[in-house]
């Protein structure tokens, strides 16, 4: 398969330059996804996802015309905070650190992103580390504390805290009812029992990753 090219005028301006910059973007993103698809199809899914959110906020700026989304963000404040989420869900993500990314004060920043996307950065990124988990045990024999640390919860019982809250069940019942095992074939099933009963029963709950300062 041959690689997507396009270029941008020189002489382009205003929305239409704005157009092949965010187009340039997303031709480069989907020929990354088509290289890495067969050697590392972990970077292919990151840049689809990027392609996606990009595509997205293109398609709200066309269309509010004014260039900001419900008068939140401008739409490349929201591709860039996005993505950064989405590259570092498995670290702490502070709100200084998302307002720095669209080079906005923080309580300017938590204030419009709000407005542009319906719901608190903290909330958009519980939902991104609990879709990212959903992903992972679809795709994935990974042990639910393994998954909670890659997406950034403190800890397995974190993650069945918060999960229980959004979904209604445990990750470990979701995850039974489609037939994903939850950990290797090796290890005893009593060790998995065991293990996932007392994370969901643990008082103790480590501070959330995802700090307000």
């Amino acid at each position: 398969m041959q690689g997507l090219q396009t270029t941008a005028p020189d002489s382009s301006s205003g929305p239409d330059r704005q157009f092949h910059l965010v187009a340039n973007s997303l031709v480069r993103l989907l020929d990354t996804a088509r290289r890495e698809l067969e050697g590392d199809r972990d970077a292919a899914k990151a840049s689809l996802a990027t392609a996606s959110h990009m595509l997205q906020a293109e398609i709200e700026r066309c269309s509010g015309g004014n260039g900001c989304t419900r008068g939140g963000l401008a739409a490349w404040q929201i591709v860039r905070v996005r993505a950064y989420i989405d590259s570092n869900l498995h670290r702490t993500i502070h709100i200084r650190d998302l307002s720095a990314v669209a080079r906005r004060s923080p309580a300017h920043f938590s204030r419009k992103f709000k407005l542009a996307v319906g719901e608190s950065p903290h909330a958009y990124v519980v939902r991104r580390r609990l879709e990212r988990a959903c992903h992972l045990m679809m795709t994935s024999a990974e042990p639910l504390s393994e998954i909670a640390l890659s997406v950034g919860f403190s800890d397995q019982a974190h993650l069945c805290r918060l999960f229980r809250q959004a979904f209604g069940q445990s990750p470990a019942h979701w995850r039974r009812e489609r037939a994903i095992p939850a950990r290797s074939p090796q290890e005893p099933a009593s060790t998995r029992i065991s293990d996932e009963r007392s994370a969901q029963e643990s008082s103790e709950l480590r501070p959330f990753r995802v700090c307000e300062s």
